[in-house]
């Protein structure tokens, strides 16, 4: 066993860029130290500084205090925590390739550096409570055959998330990953719920063949006998366009009957594409039905995409769809039976960017409340014609211009858009304003709870303990992480207002006596340790209060924790958070939260270096778990 390093603070800063250092690059996470600066193995021009020391950084409420639980990881997205004996174990999930880049690339990676641990592929980390490396689980073991080798994850990533059925009690551990990083066809429906034994590693299909695009499936919630998943649209925004593997990604499911538009949307060189369609075919006003893969011709009961989806743990093979209507509802979460939600799911939805076959400028990102109707039917969100609380048609989400609209003809000579002027022009003729997908929708829209700033990027909601509470965390408190933009816009913020994203936040669920008033003073605590705690689902767990009032609820939003610069730590030298990607609340109290690591964007302070690498490169040995503890 060994323990993974925490960084000492170092002296060094980052003036302009590092293209010019000479750096040693760092292949796996278990360095036992590292230099203050890191880079990508397969593209060793893309360097950042990397030191996250103790969190010191980073700026949170007064009696709360940040620390550095492991360091060096690769890509994190997934955290679970089991009770063992007086202690508990921790269970890190390293994503593998996530992003598109040929920087991060695993089978090259296999090529070059043959024998060496590759930081491209997924695996599960198992740590002690005093963050020492007990066991790796579900590597794969080679990264040139398809499956990757027996009973391990599939090679080409991401995974993304892992859960036990009864949160800090075990059970089994589930998790979810795909092929999806190659964009590309033959990956299509490659997206699995799989289990994991949590001692030998084993990896076992429990329901495979998923959607998978732009998202694949993701994170995981469980209640009573259900395991509920967040399966993310295929596309942007309901088309498949160019940015969609080249147009080879499949189309958009639906959990219900739709009729689409007579709107066709225009990719370049003579190809149009009618929504939930294979890329170059039209289908004006034309009518799908519920689960249909119109690119295979498949109907599969239950299945479709931007939706939360469900199963029975006895019987995977019937899937039925819980929510849909969202772009991204990436983070969810089930609140506690008794808090004011009463136990309903949260979801943060992730909006759509300035790309693709049909761009979109500003579009917010949201939170909402998911549940099945009355009739055992999906309720439905909007998406792909609603953003937030407003129609997608609406001239604040018009386009702008971006180099990653089908339409714009790369020129770096012309900012902000970087496309030629005739492109551009292009773009705001036939994509201003945005054209509707569907001709009506399905049924009733459930609006948002609330909205948050575009691309701010909803990861992880996990609501907080008893112990937890104080200063301005109120009983029945959540708290939510933003990963911040990809670049593929200008920034949410115009300095000097600070930019949305790369941090975490904080919302109080305020219920509210009918004479006016708030009452915040009944206490009914919290269970952690009964049928599945806070952890990772629904197994019984929490009792977080009601906040005491009898009237309507109020969210009270704030941030909770962000970098003194209000910027990502590998742009300025600083130990904090770079892309924080999930938060979970361990068996200690204390908030986990989840770092992905650095990226090197489309985002002008951000971006990538060598000309070809992006659209995305990895850093590989960035990726940090924080906590954040009340004193």
């Amino acid at each position: 066993m060994r323990k993974y390093s925490v960084l000492s603070k170092t002296k060094a800063r980052l003036l302009g860029c590092l293209a010019g250092g000479v750096v040693a690059s760092v292949f796996t996470s278990g360095a036992s130290a590292a230099p203050p600066t890191v880079t990508n193995p397969l593209c060793p021009t893309e360097i950042v500084f990397f030191d996250p020391g103790q969190g010191q950084d980073i700026i949170v409420p007064k009696g709360f205090k940040v620390s550095v639980f492991v360091s060096g990881l690769n890509m994190p997205t997934g955290l679970a925590f089991r009770s063992m004996g007086s202690g508990f174990e921790v269970y890190v999930l390293e994503s593998g390739h996530g992003l598109p880049s040929q920087c991060n690339d695993e089978v090259k990676f296999q090529t070059m550096f043959p024998g060496k641990p590759n930081p491209f592929t997924p695996d599960v980390l198992v740590f002690d409570q005093n963050a020492v490396l007990l066991r790796t689980l579900g590597k794969p073991t080679t990264t040139l055959t398809p499956d990757g080798g027996t009973n391990v994850f599939q090679p080409h990533g991401p995974a993304v998330d892992i859960a036990f059925q009864k949160g800090l009690q075990g059970g089994t551990l589930f998790g979810t990953d795909s092929n999806q990083s190659l964009r590309t066809s033959g990956n299509n429906n490659s997206s699995r719920i799989v289990t994991i034994d949590a001692g030998t590693g084993k990896v076992t299909p429990f329901i495979a063949g998923l959607p998978t695009g732009d998202h694949p499936t993701e994170q995981l919630a469980f209640d009573a006998n259900f395991i509920y998943w967040s399966q993310g649209s295929t596309t942007n925004s309901g088309v498949v366009g160019r940015d969609n593997g080249g147009g080879t990604n499949q189309p958009d499911i639906p959990c219900q009957d739709i009729v689409l538009s007579n709107n066709v949307f225009d990719s370049g060189g003579g190809v149009t594409t009618s929504g939930y369609m294979p890329f170059g075919k039209t289908n004006p006003g034309g009518t799908i039905k519920a689960f249909t893969d119109t690119q295979t011709g498949i109907v599969r009961q239950g299945v479709c995409d931007g939706a939360i989806l469900r199963a029975k743990l006895n019987d995977p093979n019937h899937i039925e769809p819980f929510s849909w209507g969202y772009r991204n509802g990436y983070a969810i979460r089930f609140a506690p039976d008794s808090h004011p939600l009463k136990g309903a799911m949260i979801v943060g939805e992730d909006g759509p960017d300035e790309r693709g076959a049909r761009p979109s400028n500003g579009a917010p990102d949201a939170l909402h409340i998911a549940q099945q109707n009355p009739d055992g039917t999906p309720d439905y969100h909007g998406w792909p014609d609603r953003f937030g609380f407003l129609a997608s048609s609406q001239a604040v989400f018009n386009p702008i211009g971006g180099p990653s609209d089908d339409l714009c003809v790369f020129d770096p000579s012309n900012p902000p858009s970087k496309c030629t002027p005739a492109s551009l022009a292009t773009i705001l003729k036939e994509d201003v304003p945005i054209p509707d997908v569907l001709a009506f929708p399905p049924q009733t829209i459930t609006s948002p709870l609330a909205i948050e700033a575009a691309d701010s990027s909803f990861t992880g909601i996990d609501f907080a303990p008893k112990s937890f509470v104080g200063g301005p965390v109120l009983t029945g408190a959540a708290l939510y992480a933003l990963e911040g933009d990809f670049g593929f816009s200008p920034p949410n913020a115009t300095a000097p207002a600070p930019e949305v994203g790369h941090e975490i936040k904080l919302i109080n669920f305020v219920q509210q006596n009918r004479g006016g008033g708030d009452d915040q003073k009944k206490d009914r605590g919290n269970d952690q340790g009964n049928g599945g705690g806070n952890d990772q689902g629904n197994g019984g767990g929490n009792d977080q209060g009601s906040g005491g009032g009898n009237g309507p609820i109020a969210l009270k939003i704030q941030g909770f924790a962000r970098n003194n610069s209000g910027d990502q730590a590998f742009l300025i030298g600083s130990s904090g958070f770079n892309r924080p990607t999930n938060i979970r609340f361990g068996p200690d109290g204390c908030a986990y939260v989840v770092d992905y690591g650095a990226v090197r964007d489309n985002g002008e302070d951000s971006h990538f270096v060598g000309a070809g690498n992006g659209p995305l490169v990895q850093i590989p040995g960035t990726g940090v778990i924080f906590k954040i503890c009340k004193q």
